[in-house]
C-alpha cells in the first residue's frame, strides 16, 4: 500500500492529509495525485469528517510543486495537459470540497505547492516559512488552474504581484497580500486555531462554503482553470522551458 499521502484524524473530526515524500520534498506525482483525488472523493462522504487539513511531512517542505524527476520526460503541449489538467480536476474538486479546508504551510511551498495551498479556504503558515509562484522563472504559468482561482481570493493587484513577479516572500508579506491568514511557531497551534471552526455544527459550516461554491459554479470555475492549464500547456513544449527543466535538473545532480 502506498503511503505518499497519510491520512490521520487530528482532534475529533478534521482528517489531516499529509504530503509524504520528504525525500523528495513533497512534490508532487501521479501517483500522490491519485491518492489526493481519492482520499478527496472519501472524505466528501464521510460524515465524521468536518474539516480537510493540507500539509507536507517533515519540517523541510510543504510541497515543491511537481515532481519534475518524473515529469521532464513530458515534451508536449498534448502530454503536458495530460498531467496538468489532471492535478486541475483534483485541485478544482479540493477548492468547491463542500467543507471548510485549510492548508498548513509548514515548510516551503514553491509553484504547484502554492496551487495547492491556494485551493483550500485557509492557509495558516509557520513562521519563517518560504513560499512563492515561481513557475515564471521556468517560462511557464500556473499549471494546475490555481492562478484563477488566486484572483478570485486576493485583490486583482495583489494577485497579479504574486504572480508576475514569480517572488519568494515570507509569512509576514504574505499576510500583508491576504494569502496567509495566521503565523504560527508550533504546529500545536494549528488544532487549537481550528478548534473556533469546528466548534460549530457541519450544517452551519457546509452552508457558508455552499455560498462560495455556488458562485464559482455560476462564474465558471472549472472551465476558467481549464483555460489557464491550456495556456500553460502551450507554453510547456517551448523551448525555453524545456531548457529551464534540463538545468533544473542539472544543477539537482
Amino acid at each position: 500500500m502506498s503511503n505518499c499521502l497519510l491520512k490521520t484524524f487530528v482532534g475529533d473530526s478534521i482528517l489531516q492529509l499529509t504530503i509524504n515524500r520528504p525525500e523528495k520534498r513533497n512534490a508532487i506525482s501521479y501517483e500522490v495525485m491519485n491518492e489526493l483525488d481519492e482520499a478527496i472523493d472519501l472524505a466528501k462522504e464521510d460524515k465524521d469528517v468536518k474539516m480537510l487539513l493540507i500539509r507536507g511531512s517533515g519540517e523541510q517542505a510543504f510541497c515543491s510543486g511537481g515532481d519534475l524527476s518524473e515529469f521532464h520526460a513530458l515534451e508536449t503541449e498534448k502530454a503536458a495537459f495530460g498531467m496538468l489538467s489532471k492535478m486541475g480536476q483534483v485541485l478544482y474538486k479540493l477548492a468547491t470540497f463542500p467543507k471548510p479546508t485549510i492548508a498548513y504551510i509548514n515548510g516551503t511551498a514553491i509553484g504547484g505547492g502554492c496551487e495547492i495551498a491556494t485551493a483550500c479556504d485557509i492557509r495558516i503558515a509557520k513562521k519563517g516559512v518560504k513560499m512563492g509562484f515561481v513557475q515564471g522563472h521556468q517560462a511557464i504559468t500556473t499549471g494546475w488552474g490555481c492562478g484563477t482561482i488566486l484572483t478570485e481570493k486576493l485583490t486583482p493587484a495583489n494577485a497579479m504581484s504574486l504572480l508576475w513577479s514569480g517572488s519568494i516572500i515570507l509569512p509576514e508579506e504574505a499576510i500583508k497580500l491576504g494569502f496567509i491568514s495566521e503565523v504560527i511557531e508550533e504546529d500545536e497551534q494549528v488544532l487549537s486555531i481550528l478548534e473556533k471552526y469546528t466548534d460549530k455544527q457541519s450544517e452551519v459550516l457546509q452552508a457558508y462554503k455552499n455560498m462560495l461554491v455556488r458562485k464559482w459554479e455560476q462564474t465558471n470555475l472549472r472551465e476558467r482553470m481549464m483555460e489557464e492549464i491550456k495556456v500553460c500547456a502551450k507554453l510547456w513544449e517551448k523551448e525555453e522551458h524545456l531548457l529551464a527543466v534540463k538545468q533544473f535538473r542539472e544543477r539537482k545532480k
